[in-house]
């Protein structure tokens, strides 16, 4: 049967998939709409099946927040180009303003969501199939509190952070908390945030860093009262490169790897444990004014902590929670 201009039109405005996508569908199915959404469905679902070993790893992420509620979540795909199309950006804001007013805990139930008679899960395979490219839903995250805060990072739709604080401020306060997160990336509100386990484990890994660099520093003391330079032999691929370049003498290289061999056993075996643990403590510390939010120097002052900042504002100020997520690796 003939498929008019209409009834594609009809089609395209119900499900945004391509004009000739439209016309194909409803020839297949004879005319009829509901079919031909359904058959439109069923290749967005192939789409995804096909390509579901690519990596979506553009897309778009947004940050809303309604009164003391705030989520955020990230529509990926693989392109920049299909991530700035304006039907992708309007699907994810769809999703994101349904998960919003519902007050959606987990993505699980942002998925469940019905949406112009589609749940969401089947809107964004529905778009795969538009686009041709895998999409999936991702870092979905939400954050209670008496003053919540949204940021999309250059309204950029690529880094977004959520905030919430303890009580009512300036909401220039929150925005500049909000950009402290996205720019230094925090782990946790403080150190009391972090388990005994991570703590124990990070504490772990600088005492072995500091024994290494406390056992280099004594093999590079040993080498430079030698008279070699240590930049020239430190890797065996470094010794022998320089020995052929000329830099080093093939009686330096054997006298530096002997230095290496018998300096670095003493050097392991004399380690100062009360030294090694005052480093590591001072280190671990120094870990925690990077990684715990309220610890961190602030931005716009690096004379002063987060902490202090909020402080500064209203001595009771602080946050009680907060959330990122970006598509870009760091």
């Amino acid at each position: 049967m003939a498929i008019t201009l209409t009834e594609i039109n009809k089609l395209r405005q119900k499900t945004q998939a391509g004009l000739m996508d439209c016309k194909k569908a409803l020839t297949e199915a004879n005319g009829d709409m509901e079919a031909a959404m359904e058959i439109l469905r069923k290749k967005g679902q192939l789409v995804a099946a096909k390509r579901s070993d690519r990596e979506a790893a553009e897309g778009c992420v947004l940050a809303k927040v309604d009164g003391n509620f705030g989520v955020m979540i990230a529509l990926k795909c693989e392109t920049d180009f299909v991530a700035k199309n304006a039907d992708f950006v309007a699907l994810a804001n769809t999703i994101i303003d349904a998960a919003l007013v519902n007050k959606c805990k987990t993505l699980d139930e942002v998925k469940a969501l019905v949406i112009d008679g589609a749940t969401v899960a089947d809107a964004v395979v529905n778009r795969s199939g538009v686009t041709g490219e895998k999409m999936e839903l991702d870092g979905y995250a939400t954050v209670e509190g008496e003053q919540v805060i949204a940021y999309n990072h250059m309204n950029g739709n690529f880094l977004c952070a959520l905030v919430a604080l303890n009580k009512a401020a300036d909401g220039a306060v929150g925005k500049n908390v909000a950009m402290q997160i996205a720019a230094m990336s925090p782990i946790a509100l403080d150190e009391s945030a972090i388990s005994d386990e991570a703590k124990a484990a990070e504490l772990k890994s600088i005492i072995e860093k500091t024994k290494e660099d406390e056992v280099k520093k004594a093999v590079e003391v040993a080498i430079k009262k030698a008279g070699i330079n240590p930049n020239h032999v430190d890797s065996e691929d470094h010794i022998t490169s320089n020995t052929t370049k000329g830099y080093i003498t093939e009686e330096q290289a054997n006298q530096a790897r002997e230095i290496i061999a018998t300096v670095s056993v003493s050097a392991r075996e004399s380690l100062n444990d009360k030294k090694i643990e005052m480093i590591a403590q001072g280190r671990l510390n120094k870990y925690y004014k990077e990684v715990c939010l309220l610890n961190q120097a602030y931005i716009d002052d690096s004379k002063v902590s987060v902490a202090q900042y909020l402080q500064s504002v209203d001595k009771d100020l602080t946050v009680t929670d907060f959330k990122r997520y970006t598509l870009r690796a760091e």
